[in-house]
């Protein structure tokens, strides 16, 4: 296939993504006043640390799998039905580890028996969803991966309005209605894509158990480090602000998962164009490049727009109680950029099958992030409390960042725009450091870094406009 047709494929299956989730995704932002206004800081708080604790102990559960069946499953030629079976052995045998091990935690903790149930239902639902859906991601139905993902925002909005407003469930209801949505999910799947057919335990190879396990191992640690760096500080700064404090810096998260939902849709595009597609040589370099530059332009002029906006997003979003919250956003945000970056790195480890690449890299940054929060968190004044805690995610990703873009040219060689990415960087930085100082002057001084952002990094997203353009004439004729 041509550069012109990788990108073409690229670029619808980022489109069908893209209305499947984003559509759905942004149902979620739109009900932030409604969670903000019948969940007090306090309960919003406890409810973001039990589906944190839930998301902390699903790749354990799954033994990482979900990746394995995705990578394995998108390759060319490989048995798709034998990976498949395999997996959900393997899923099945964490599950029940899974159940066991609640029902200890039960025994030991009744005062927070309410609170382990939640988690393990979680764990339980979100991971048999997960699998399902990545492997219908993998044998390249985009339009029903994009279909579940809606019908799974859909419902699960539906039992939160249900849960929180008629049967007044609270932080128990707020967590129930993602349980409830990903098992409603799991049967769709399951029927529309024909699962059962697939899964035969005659299927089951131990070659495919052996391989899948090689390559899903070290991203169970990857993930779960990436988990410790999106949640430790929330823990942390529960235990030394008080779960209100924590409550505000949880809602403050909301709105930097725009640029990571926008780079989320966009890498389950790439993520399957990077596997099937890739091969040595200058037209796949070439390929690589081009997606990269695009990538980084839409994330850093995203990145500078929200944080232009963050104060406004703030008050339009959320309650009265969580305004305090958009004085974190802009470092947030920033973080959200570099978490970005270093997910389309990985990108590389996954095609050349290099997993222990990207947990060495990522354990890195949490450790340096764990340090840095213990260090800030505690502290008082402006590199204290909740913006301390940001600041630390900050560097924690700024150090994969390094990492990864000194490794990766050793296992792909592509253009990786470094002058650019540094000067983009520099940009979002003063901007945001600009937004939270709050003073008179802040937005029309973030607003003319923005300006200079956009200006470098807008050429690149004309080049793609063109490359696209060029592409559909080609397929025209």
């Amino acid at each position: 296939m041509t550069t012109r047709g990788r990108f073409g494929k690229l670029f619808s299956d980022t489109v069908i993504l893209a209305i499947g989730t984003f559509g759905s995704k942004l149902l979620v932002f739109l009900l932030m006043p409604l969670y903000t206004a019948l969940l007090s800081p306090s309960q919003y708080g406890t409810a973001e640390l039990i589906t944190g604790t839930a998301n902390l102990i699903m790749p354990f559960a799954c033994v990482g799998i979900t990746n394995g069946i995705f990578r394995f499953a998108a390759e060319k030629g490989t048995d798709r039905e034998g990976v498949f079976s395999s997996g959900m052995v393997l899923l099945g045998a964490g599950l029940c580890g899974t159940v066991l091990l609640g029902a200890v935690a039960l025994c030991i903790g009744a005062a927070w028996r309410t609170e382990i149930l939640l988690v393990v239902l979680y764990v339980l639902a979100a991971n048999l969803q997960a699998v399902c859906a990545q492997y219908v991601r993998a044998v390249d139905r985009t339009r029903l991966f994009a279909v579940q993902g809606i019908l799974n925002t859909l419902v699960t909005v539906g039992f939160n309005i249900l849960f929180l407003m008629a049967f007044d469930l609270g932080v128990t209801g707020y967590v129930l209605s993602t349980v409830v949505g990903n098992l409603l999910t799991t049967a769709f799947l399951v029927v529309s894509a024909r699962l059962w057919r697939v899964f035969r335990l005659s299927h089951v190879s131990r070659t495919a158990m052996r391989e899948l396990f090689r390559f899903s191992l070290p991203m169970v640690p990857t993930t779960i480090c990436w988990l410790i760096t999106d949640l430790s500080d929330r823990y942390l700064v529960s235990w030394f602000c008080g779960e209100a404090v924590n409550g505000v810096y949880s809602a403050a998260y909301k709105i930097p998962t725009i640029v990571n939902l926008v780079s989320g849709i966009f890498m389950q595009a790439w993520q399957f164009s990077a596997v099937v597609q890739s091969a040595d040589g200058e037209e796949c370099s070439r390929f690589y490049s081009q997606v990269f530059r695009g990538f980084l332009s839409v994330i850093f002029i995203g990145s500078g727009g929200l944080i232009l906006l963050s104060p406004w997003l703030c008050r339009l979003l959320l309650n009265s109680a969580y305004h305090e919250a958009w004085r974190y956003m802009p470092t947030l945000l920033c973080s959200a950029a570099l978490e970005s970056v270093v997910s389309f790195l990985a990108s590389v480890y996954m095609v050349r099958k290099k997993s222990m690449h990207s947990f060495l890299t990522a354990v890195a940054g949490t450790g340096l992030n764990l340090l840095l929060n213990f260090l800030f968190i505690p502290r008082t004044g402006m590199f204290g409390g909740a913006l301390g805690a940001a600041i630390a995610t900050l560097i924690g990703y700024a150090a994969v960042w390094v990492l990864r873009m000194a490794d990766v040219p050793r296992l792909l060689r592509f253009r990786l725009y470094l002058p650019r990415q540094l000067c983009s960087l520099a940009l979002l930085l003063a901007a945001a450091a600009v937004m939270t100082a709050g003073a008179g002057w802040s937005v029309y001084g973030t607003l003319g870094l923005f300006l200079v952002l956009a200006g470098i990094n807008f050429p690149a997203l004309a080049a793609g406009a063109r490359a696209l353009l060029g592409h559909r004439r080609e397929n025209a004729k």
